[in-house]
C-alpha cells in the first residue's frame, strides 16, 4: 500500500498521473501544462496494465478513436473555446446506462447480445456537454441487483486493494477509480450500489438528492427510489463530476428545477456537529468495522469535532425498502423475467416473482412510511451537520461469494439482507456520501454522511473536511 498525500499538486512530480485528482488534471490541461493526449494515453497505459486483474472496464473505445477525442480537446483548448468544467477528462460510463455508439448489456445475458445504442443518457449527454470524454463502460451485477459486481457477462470485478476481495457493486466503476483507470466515474444507488464500493476502495460516492442528476428510466422516471451520482478519489473531485453531471432534462421529470452543484471553495472553518450511531438501529457488524468505526470517531472528536449519540427510528424501513426496490423491478420489466426465467439470474426472476403479486395495501403503506422517513430524517438533522453511520458491515468480502450470507453470526437468506446499512437510509431521500475513513490491516472501511436534503453542496464541502480530518484519502494500491 502506497500513502500518497490527498493534497496533490500539478507541481507534484512523485505522483504518477493516473493517481493524481480530477481538480488536478482538469487545471492542467487547462492551462496547458498536460494536454489531453498525454491524459489519455497514461489513463489507457494503465488500463492495459490493471483491467485484466481487476476486471472493470467491460467496454473501451480502441485506443486510436480515443486519442481522436483527446487531440480534439487540446484543439479546442488551442483555438481559445471555452471550456467545460470536464474538459479533455476520461471518463467510463455505468453499464446500466446509455451512451450513444456503446453497447449496453445491463450485465444480463438478456441483453448481452445488442448492438450500439442510439442515444446518451440524459446525464451522459451532460458530462460530453461539459467536455468529458466518454471511452467506454465499467461492469455491473445484473440490473444492478445486490452490492458486489459479478455477472453472466463479464464475471466478477475484484477489489485494487486485494483481488481476491469484491470491490462491491453495483457501481463497479468505483475499483476503476482506486485502482487509477479513471479519473472518475459515474454510477447509481437504490440500496448502496454507489456506496459500499466506495467503502470498500478507500474512495468517495455520492448518493444525491433526487433529481439532482437527470434520469430517465421509463416507468420508474418519477420514483425517487433509484439515483445517478458521481464517483472519485475525495469530495473535491466529486464535486467537480456533480457539476458536470447535474441540471435539469425535459427526460428527466424529477431534475425540473435542480441547480448544478458548483465545485467547493475553501473549507469553512466553523465547528463541525455530527449525529452518530454504530450500527444504524441494532444491524449485525463485524468487529473490523466496529473498531473501524470507533477509532474514526475518536480521531474526529480529538480533531474538535463535535459527535453525539443519536439513534433513527428504523421501524418498518426494511420492508418498505425492499417492497418500493422489487416493486420497480416489476414495473421497469414487465413479465419478461417470468416468461424468460432463463435469461435472468435467480434472486432477479425471485424479485419480480415476489412483486408481481404486492397487494394495493402494501404498496400504499410502503410509500406511506418512505414519507414519514424523510421527515423522520429531517428533524433528525436539525441541530447538526450530518448524520454518520458505518459505511458497511464488514469490509470487502472474498470474491467467490455471491452476497454476504452472515454478518456477526446473524444469516441472511437474501441477497438484500446484508445491504441494509445501506437500505435504511434510502426511504428519507436525503444524500449520502459514502467516504473513505480509514483501514482494517489493508482493507479499507468507510463511513456514510447524510446531510440536508438538496444540498448536496454542504454535504461535500462537510465531506472535504472531514476528509482532511482523517486523512485515508489519498492511499491508493499497490496494483500493477
Amino acid at each position: 500500500m502506497t500513502t500518497i498525500p490527498a493534497t496533490d499538486t500539478a507541481t507534484t512530480t512523485t505522483t504518477p498521473l493516473w493517481f493524481r485528482t480530477a481538480t488536478d488534471l482538469r487545471d492542467a490541461i487547462a492551462d496547458g501544462t498536460l494536454t489531453a493526449v498525454e491524459v489519455m494515453t497514461a489513463f489507457y497505459d494503465r488500463i492495459d496494465a490493471t483491467n485484466d486483474a481487476v476486471n472493470v472496464i467491460v467496454y473501451r473505445l480502441p485506443r486510436d478513436e480515443a486519442l481522436v477525442l483527446a487531440a480534439e480537446a487540446d484543439a479546442a483548448r488551442e483555438s481559445g473555446a471555452e471550456l467545460g468544467p470536464l474538459h479533455g477528462l476520461p471518463i467510463a460510463i455505468k453499464d446500466l446506462v446509455d451512451v450513444a455508439g456503446m453497447p449496453t448489456s445491463r450485465g444480463s445475458r438478456a441483453f448481452a447480445d445488442r448492438g450500439p445504442m442510439p442515444t446518451d443518457a440524459p446525464h451522459v449527454a451532460k458530462l460530453k456537454a461539459a467536455g468529458a470524454l466518454v471511452i467506454g463502460k465499467t461492469n455491473a451485477p445484473e440490473f444492478g441487483v445486490g452490492t458486489v459486481t459479478w455477472n453472466d457477462v463479464f464475471g466478477i470485478t475484484r477489489n485494487p486493494f486485494d483481488l481476491s476481495r469484491h470491490a462491491g457493486g453495483s457501481t463497479g466503476g468505483v475499483a476503476a477509480v482506486a485502482a487509477g483507470m479513471l479519473p472518475f466515474a459515474d454510477g447509481s444507488d437504490s440500496g448502496g450500489s454507489l456506496r459500499y464500493p466506495a467503502s470498500f476502495c478507500n474512495a468517495v460516492g455520492l448518493r444525491t438528492t433526487p433529481g439532482l442528476v437527470p434520469a430517465a428510466q421509463g416507468a420508474t422516471s418519477w420514483e425517487p427510489h433509484s439515483v445517478n451520482g458521481p464517483v472519485g478519489r475525495n469530495c473535491r473531485d466529486v464535486a467537480l463530476l456533480l457539476t458536470g453531471m447535474s441540471g435539469t432534462d425535459q427526460l428527466a421529470p424529477l431534475s425540473a428545477g435542480r441547480t448544478v452543484t458548483t465545485e467547493l471553495g475553501a473549507p469553512s472553518t466553523r465547528p463541525i456537529r455530527l449525529a452518530w450511531s454504530a450500527d444504524l438501529g441494532g444491524l449485525p457488524i463485524s468487529p473490523e468495522v466496529r473498531e473501524s468505526h470507533a477509532r474514526t470517531r475518536a480521531t474526529l472528536e480529538a480533531a474538535g469535532v463535535e459527535v453525539v449519540d443519536v439513534e433513527l427510528d428504523t421501524d418498518g424501513l426494511d420492508e418498505t425498502w425492499q417492497t418500493i426496490e422489487l416493486f420497480g423491478w416489476f414495473a421497469l420489466l414487465g413479465t419478461d423475467p417470468l416468461e424468460h426465467p432463463e435469461s435472468y439470474r435467480d434472486d432477479f426472476v425471485r424479485n419480480v416473482t415476489e412483486a408481481s403479486g404486492y397487494p394495493s395495501g402494501q404498496i400504499v403503506a410502503a410509500l406511506d412510511r418512505r414519507y414519514r422517513a424523510y421527515t423522520e430524517m429531517a428533524s433528525l438533522l436539525e441541530g447538526f451537520d450530518a448524520f454518520v453511520v458505518p459505511g458497511a458491515p464488514v469490509v470487502a468480502p472474498p470474491a467467490e461469494v455471491p452476497w454476504v450470507a452472515e454478518v456477526d453470526g446473524v444469516a441472511f437468506d437474501r441477497y438484500f439482507l446484508w445491504q441494509r446499512l445501506a437500505c435504511r437510509l434510502v426511504p428519507s431521500a436525503h444524500p449520502v456520501l459514502a467516504m473513505a475513513a480509514g483501514f482494517s490491516g489493508h482493507l479499507p472501511v468507510g463511513i456514510q454522511v447524510v446531510g440536508r436534503y438538496g444540498a448536496d453542496d454542504e454535504l461535500l464541502a462537510l465531506g472535504d473536511r472531514l476528509e482532511t480530518i482523517l486523512g485515508v484519502a489519498g492511499v491508493h494500491p499497490e496494483l500493477g
